[in-house]
């Protein structure tokens, strides 16, 4: 297990064994343990006390099928609260394939620096010189860091956005057929590697050294359980293959819960032209292609490549939030026009869901109309170019919403929410007050118990245990590498006591069946100790005033969780 430390202030790097604290643990569960431990709650997040931390998944590397997550942690710029953000790609599987449990970076390079960090196939670090790539989109970047490295490496990068410091900053990974279309998106995390003068990783590809599994016989036959309990999965199986996770643009509309134009309204008047079906029916008729890989060792292909009327790439993949917050909550119900933006967000490094409520949030306050395509492009590209407005933009939604002195600003804690209303997902609503990382829908989303009835959305009853539970087994899977799609098939008993062989497997530790549920409070509880310290009191655990006040159509409900019960939640 090998720990490497970047010291952007000295330029030094070291590799080093991972302290006996930190040890077992991976992804989400490392990144919290780290920054809790060496980062002072109460510093500026730009500034050289905060830590960028890399940490693939438990299994990350493994033989484990759709295992290639990452997850990066910091403090955020966004929301000031510990944080956590995930992607997917190759990178997780080649950082664990090097034996690389973590990388850590730290300090502040010299002002006007701009460097890269590479590790080559021995797990070697070294910083070097990238002021040839100052400013640079990630699409050229990328081109020209293959043209530099070589094939054999996969990359995370900042677009302009993360140069210029700016709040809504995405760090991007190339996917299987080396784009930059993979995100870890939320919080702000690419303004972080922007301050701290890192402008991409470069990773190679070929490592053959990876940690030893402890029990190898059993965590194949694991393995092979877990994969097939995929397979059959119906969602994982057939639904996401087919749709991606586009699916749920219907799904959600049916429930009355898919907020538009800036949370206006739960079901928007042109989604079966942005749907999943028709998005696959376009795709098809196109030359492009559904069922795509974009992440190392996934079976489930849920990705997509959309390409334009002559057959040329667009974006990928073209997901549900993304087509949410820049279609629904922008009024724009042209797929065409949704790819753009897609890709603008990415070219730039930008999270396309805090981006598309700044956007939304700005049209509903008159600087634009809802729908208005050309409107939002060059909304993107004064991001881009960093102008006045385009930095107010580029902020997230509760900077555009103080600018315009506007009232509706669907955001917890700085982060906007996700593509389900809570007024028609109440329960959502409760994981976006009270994650210890502002709205986040994949702290705990309930969106499965709605559509199988298991729990009356537009009721107050049960939410608060249902978001509990949904928190503390999200933490848990953010630790292992696991895809949180992939995760539905662990609703059944043989994948669940998989899941629990592979981690005994993989760490020589004979865990109960309660391991997840321990590891998932154990980083809940890191992260609040983390936000307290930092100055976050349970008054930030609040949803936007506007969701109690204004009823949301078709339902006309409001939120209804009361605030003494949401301080609950974290009663464990």
């Amino acid at each position: 297990m090998k720990l490497i430390r970047v010291d952007m202030t000295s330029q030094q790097v070291h590799a080093e064994e991972v302290p006996s604290r930190y040890a077992g643990i991976g992804g989400r569960g490392l990144t919290t343990e780290m920054i809790n431990a060496e980062v002072p709650p109460a510093c500026d997040p730009m500034s050289p006390e905060n830590k960028l931390i890399f940490a693939p998944g438990i299994l990350s590397g493994t033989s484990a099928v759709n295992t290639s997550r990452i997850s990066v942690g910091a403090k955020s710029p966004l929301t000031g609260t510990i944080k956590e953000s995930n992607a997917g790609g190759k990178i997780a599987a080649c950082l664990g394939k090097l034996g690389i449990t973590a990388v850590a970076v730290e300090g502040q390079a010299p002002e006007g620096r701009l460097f890269q960090l590479v590790i080559d196939g021995s797990g070697r670090a070294s910083l070097q010189d990238a002021a040839a790539y100052k400013g640079m989109r990630t699409y050229a970047l990328t081109e020209k860091l293959y043209d530099v490295h070589g094939a054999q490496n996969t990359l995370m990068c900042i677009g302009p956005a993360g140069e210029h410091g700016l709040k809504s900053a995405s760090i991007q990974t190339t996917d299987v057929d080396d784009r930059p279309c993979r995100a870890a998106g939320r919080g702000g995390l690419g303004a972080v590697m922007g301050a701290k003068g890192l402008k991409a990783v470069v990773v190679n590809t070929e490592g053959k050294s990876p940690d030893a599994v402890a029990d190898p016989e059993t965590f194949q036959k694991a393995a092979k359980t877990l994969a097939r309990a995929i397979q059959e999965n119906p969602f994982t199986g057939q639904t996401l293959p087919e749709l991606g996770t586009a699916g749920l643009v219907s799904a959600v509309n049916s429930l009355g819960a898919f907020p538009s134009l800036n949370a206006t309204q739960g079901v928007f008047t042109g989604w079966e032209k942005i749907s999943g079906e028709t998005m696959a029916e376009v795709i098809r008729k196109r030359g492009g292609k559904n069922k795509h890989r974009g992440c190392s060792q996934c079976i489930i292909q849920c990705s997509n490549e959309y390409v334009d009327d002559k057959g040329g790439y667009m974006t990928a993949s073209l997901e549900y939030e993304t087509i949410w917050s820049m279609g629904g909550m922008t009024g724009i119900d042209d797929l065409d026009t949704i790819a753009r933006l897609d890709f603008l967000c990415d070219d730039i490094g930008l999270d396309t869901m805090n981006t598309g409520i700044a956007l939304a949030v700005a049209m509903d306050a008159g600087y634009k109309s809802f729908g208005d395509a050309r409107a939002a492009i060059d909304m993107l590209e004064e991001i881009a170019a960093g102008t006045e407005m385009g930095l107010i933009l580029g902020n997230g939604p509760a900077a555009v919403g103080k600018h315009f002195n506007h009232h509706r600003i669907p955001a917890v804690k700085g982060q906007g929410i996700a593509a389900y209303d809570p007024r028609g997902m109440q329960g959502n609503g409760v994981t976006y007050a009270t994650s210890t990382m502002g709205a986040d829908h994949t702290a705990g989303n309930l969106i499965g118990q709605y559509l199988g009835k298991q729990l009356d959305p537009l009721s107050a009853e049960g939410q608060v245990e249902a978001s509990r539970s949904a928190q503390i087994a999200m933490a848990a899977l953010d630790c292992t590498g696991l895809c949180m799609l992939a995760a539905s098939a662990l609703n059944s008993s043989d994948a669940a006591e998989a899941m629990v062989s592979l981690l005994s497997a993989k760490t020589g530790t004979s865990l109960g069946k309660d391991v997840m549920t321990e590891m998932g409070k154990r980083v809940l509880k890191t992260e609040r100790e983390f936000n307290r310290r930092a100055g976050i009191t349970r008054e930030e655990d609040r949803l936007p005033r506007f969701f109690r006040e204004e009823p949301l159509p078709p339902h006309n409900r409001v939120f209804l969780v009361e605030d003494e019960d949401l301080d609950q939640v974290y009663k464990f």
